[in-house]
């Protein structure tokens, strides 16, 4: 019962507006090779700096400022910008439906009512 309702909620969040606009966001993004390269350099940028923290060094300067560029650059990008957006847009429906959820979960934990 509750699988068929996750897969059922999933379908509907699939046909949701915002997660359609991040689909096609998403296409954009990998159709842009300007923004891939970007992302790709920020990407990379992300490990390394995860590695040299992980053994208690600090980023270069010069790195740390290639990634802040590359990173502002993506994000003033129309590409990026759309992106970023939806993003942010399922990310708010998610929280909305992730909060229903624990309300209802709360409402069922007090329910004296079994309703498999």
């Amino acid at each position: 019962m509750i699988d068929d309702r996750a897969q059922e909620l999933g379908r509907l969040i699939g046909q949701a507006p915002e997660y359609q606009a991040l689909r096609r966001a998403e296409q954009a993004l990998r159709d842009d090779v300007e923004a891939q390269k970007r992302l790709e350099i920020i990407s990379r940028l992300t490990r390394e700096f995860d590695q040299m923290m992980a053994q208690g060094q600090s980023p270069e300067e010069a790195k740390a400022q290639e990634y802040e560029t590359t990173l502002h650059d993506f994000e003033q990008s129309p590409v990026g910008q759309s992106y970023l957006v939806t993003r942010a847009n399922v990310d708010k429906l998610m929280t909305r439906v992730n909060q229903v959820i624990a309300d209802g979960m709360e409402r069922g934990v007090t329910s004296g009512i079994i309703t498999l």
